[in-house]
């Protein structure tokens, strides 16, 4: 009750120092952060924001990333840990770049917790965000980094014995990948090259079926029923425009006398597009899927992953296979590529003694139960929740108890903390644009909803502390 009424009090004496610019002709000091910062950074500390910041371990992790200042040019404007901050918040925000950097000019706690104080200044460049996150990317050892959060957090997790493992798909923000769509993509990119390439070597472009072919697609595509008659016929179409276009641009360029510097973006986007064209007649030729199937060529790292559920039976995007310890998620293994996890137990384990010591106890869905995961769980006296094969032992009752526990954890707590990270987290659809960034995105956003679990348990903790 006294701490409860020593925080009444701490309100209403904040509430006197309110000042209403309309109604009032007095002076106002803009610049009183700077000039009474301390005040300013325990109000921070106190809010929901200040506790997710005091709750990670900024220096070690910035070590982590190892990042350099190259001391040439102007200085940055944020430091090492300001820019791992700016992540934290982009993910802890859900807003865009240009959001993001719009309510960091305004938000005194934004900018307390990225390590700036603008004061009167502005940051006009938003694109400032997607540098910090490419250099980032970069430099990013998920491994490493995850190794100096546990460290950090280990003190506030209570059962850290038992490991939870699932994997679920954090998709990308593409369109839904039809063949028809893609190669009418490839073909699009592909023409407005070609225009660029003729215009630069002032010859003429040779003639194509491509203003036919753009008038009959867009017709296809404006149907809302699109039997299989009309779909072969516009992927039969579309296979041999592409086909003539590459034969056109290839010519183009070894029958030209100057020579031309294309950029590596050009280069790889080519190259990416003779594969779609050779997967996809592939494709059309025997009617069955091809391996390591291209979806997008603006993505060319995306793979189909086949999940198996009502809603969704494919998703596009980077599968993971998560570990979890009291609520408290870590990233085992992350693929672009499909992947059996139930193959995964043993490095899962082996992983979550890397990070909180011994294992005793193992949850997974059916997946995982395996002869071999199970025989390895014996061997390293592990118990599990998986279903029992052969005669029961003495002590099978305690054993069903122990089993049906674990399992609901599972499946509440585990399978609830992705639909968190998704909804709430900037992981439903991730926008980044290239395979190192998307990896970064998914590091911050699982990470970011940690820290704020972890920040309840560090706030609980000082409170019991002010009130001893």
């Amino acid at each position: 009750m006294r701490f409860k009424r020593k925080i009444g009090v701490i309100i209403k004496k904040g509430m006197r120092k309110i000042q209403k610019i309309y109604e009032t002709t007095q002076e106002i000091n803009f610049l009183s952060p700077q000039k009474e910062f301390s005040l300013y950074w325990h109000r921070f500390q106190l809010s929901p924001l200040g506790e997710i910041h005091q709750a990670i371990p900024w220096h070690e992790l910035a070590k982590s990333f190892r990042l350099r200042n190259s001391g040439k040019g102007r200085e940055a404007i944020f430091t090492s840990q300001g820019k791992l901050a700016l992540m934290f918040l982009k993910a802890y925000t859900e807003f865009s770049d240009s959001m993001l950097i719009e309510n960091l000019n305004g938000n005194l706690e934004y900018q307390l917790f990225c390590g700036i104080l603008l004061g009167t200044e502005r940051l006009e460049d938003f694109k400032i965000v997607s540098r910090i996150r490419t250099d980032l990317a970069k430099l990013l050892k998920v491994n490493r980094s995850q190794q100096i959060l546990a460290q950090a957090w280990k003190p506030y997790l209570k059962d850290t014995q038992i490991l939870l493992e699932d994997a679920t798909c954090y998709e990308s923000y593409v369109r839904y990948p039809t063949n028809v769509k893609l190669l009418w993509e490839s073909v699009e990119w592909l023409y407005a090259q070609m225009k660029i390439t003729c215009k630069y070597l002032k010859i003429r472009m040779p003639r194509s079926k491509y203003n036919e072919q753009s008038e009959k697609y867009y017709t296809y595509s404006r149907k809302r029923r699109k039997n299989n008659k009309d779909t072969r016929v516009r992927t039969r179409s579309l296979l041999h425009l592409l086909e003539k276009l590459i034969d056109q641009q290839e010519n183009i360029v070894s029958q030209s006398n100057q020579k031309i510097d294309f950029p590596k973006r050009y280069t790889s986007r080519f190259r990416v597009i003779k594969k779609v064209l050779a997967q996809q007649q592939e494709m059309f030729e025997t009617g069955e899927s091809v391996r390591d199937r291209i979806v997008s060529i603006d993505k060319a790292y995306i793979r189909p992953i086949i999940r198996g559920k009502e809603v969704k039976k494919v998703e596009f995007g980077a599968k993971v296979n998560m570990i979890q310890i009291d609520g408290i998620n870590f990233i085992e293994h992350l693929s672009f590529n499909a992947f059996n996890e139930g193959t995964r137990l043993k490095q899962s384990i082996y992983y979550g003694r890397i990070l909180f010591g011994k294992i005793t106890h193992f949850a997974g869905d059916d997946i995982y139960a395996t002869n071999a995961n199970r025989k390895y769980c014996t061997s390293k006296n592990i118990s599990t929740n998986f279903k029992r094969k052969g005669r029961a032992g003495k002590h099978e009752e305690h054993r069903e108890i122990m089993a049906r526990e674990l399992r609901k954890e599972r499946a509440t707590r585990m399978e609830g903390s992705f639909g968190t990270e998704k909804q709430h987290y900037s992981l439903d659809k991730i926008k980044a644009r290239t395979e190192l960034n998307e990896i970064l995105w998914i590091f911050f956003g699982v990470h970011t909803a940690n820290a704020v679990r972890i920040s309840k348990y560090f706030a609980k903790e000082n409170q019991h502390r002010k009130i001893a």
